[in-house]
């Protein structure tokens, strides 16, 4: 498991960073800055690095620093590499940003005051975390200002070890790896219950906090380079949701158990543990019903259907049958959440004719 992580840890993002044109005040413009950017991290603490490159043709006044890519402005408070495997279907390298020094747009972004709110944003995202998985964020709500100092400064270092040992402190472990050591076995589909591969003989279960990115497409697409480009906000639904994993009998808890569980609505009940139902979905691929998701989603849709184009994890697109767990203990971020990124082509709508 420690190495699955190691490899989220070390995660980068080649950036080529453009100032944009409105705040070159100097000819020739400047070159754009180039750096690798941590999957764990967050644009603003690039910053620091970045300002020196452009500082000396910037125009006077005061810097209120944001990003865009191809004109869409970056939510700060998401992951980079989460917005990365979001608005890149084809993954773009080096990703092509724009940075601003002026003119934020607050009609879009909430303020952001550069490290301090990027550091508090994360600590409420734990706090969030801890209460789903506990109950209640004592844990983060008590943790000494040193081990808070220390946390924070291990992830933006991408300092693993230590981030390990001042997280334990928390207590927000939620399932045990029982699959692991067998992913990749031939017998996956007929293994026991998690129950009877515990060897204390006990099942362990968790409420696992989960952030689901569906971005809703119309078009369809073969390859992931024709996929349509995400152009506004409005066009990603943002779902936060706890998934409760636990074995049940003659089944394992799947990464497809948990989409179902988190969008219950579109997946009617399949088990990838049943041959006969994995040769179905096989040959009819995943279908669900169509609408634009929102955080508190009715259960009440229009007919039709909409198909899964890509589920995207840590910048990978795992099977849909790989143990939830296995997930969840190697591709979760550092706040403790797993960010899901999905892609959903939903049917076109047919306008009756007024002749």
């Amino acid at each position: 498991m420690m190495e699955a992580r190691k490899y989220v840890w070390g995660g980068a993002i080649p950036l080529q960073i453009h100032l944009h044109e409105s705040e070159v005040t100097t000819l020739p413009p400047p070159l754009p800055a180039l750096i690798l950017a941590p999957r764990i991290g967050y644009l603003p603490l690039l910053v620091p690095h970045i300002k020196p490159h452009f500082s000396s043709t910037l125009p006077p006044g005061v810097d209120t620093v944001w990003f865009d890519y191809k004109g869409l402005p970056l939510k700060w408070y998401i992951p980079t590499g989460i917005l990365f495997d979001l608005l890149c279907a084809d993954p773009e390298r080096p990703w092509n940003l724009t940075v601003h020094f002026r003119g934020y747009p607050g009609n879009v972004l909430i303020p952001c005051e550069g490290e301090d709110s990027v550091k508090w944003s994360f600590i409420n995202s734990l706090k969030e975390a801890a209460y789903i998985i506990n109950g209640n964020c004592k844990s983060v709500m008590n943790m000494s200002q040193p081990d808070q100092v220390e946390l924070w400064r291990s992830v933006i270092n991408g300092n693993l070890e230590a981030y390990i040992r001042i997280s334990s402190k928390l207590k927000l472990e939620t399932v045990g790896d029982e699959y692991a050591a067998d992913l990749y076995s031939s017998s996956f589909k007929s293994r026991q219950s998690i129950g009877d591969t515990d060897s204390t003989g006990q099942v362990k279960t968790g409420r696992i906090p989960v952030r689901l990115y569906v971005w809703s497409v119309n078009e369809d697409f073969d390859d992931l380079e024709d996929a349509p480009q995400v152009d506004s906000w409005d066009k990603i639904s943002y779902i936060n949701r706890p998934v409760e994993i636990h074995g049940e009998e003659g089944n394992c808890f799947t990464l497809h158990d948990a989409v179902k569980s988190l969008l219950p609505e579109y997946f009617p009940y399949k088990s990838l543990n049943n041959e006969e139902s994995s040769r179905e979905e096989d040959k009819d691929e995943q279908k669900v019903p169509p609408e634009n998701l929102s955080e508190h989603v009715e259960s009440c849709y229009p007919s039709g259907d909409a198909e899964v184009k890509l589920v995207r994890i840590q910048g990978i697109q795992p099977k849909l049958e790989i143990p939830f767990s296995w997930v969840v203990n190697n591709l979760v971020n550092p706040e403790h959440f797993l960010h899901v990124c999905v892609c959903l082509k939903l049917p076109q709508v047919k306008i009756p004719s007024d002749t």
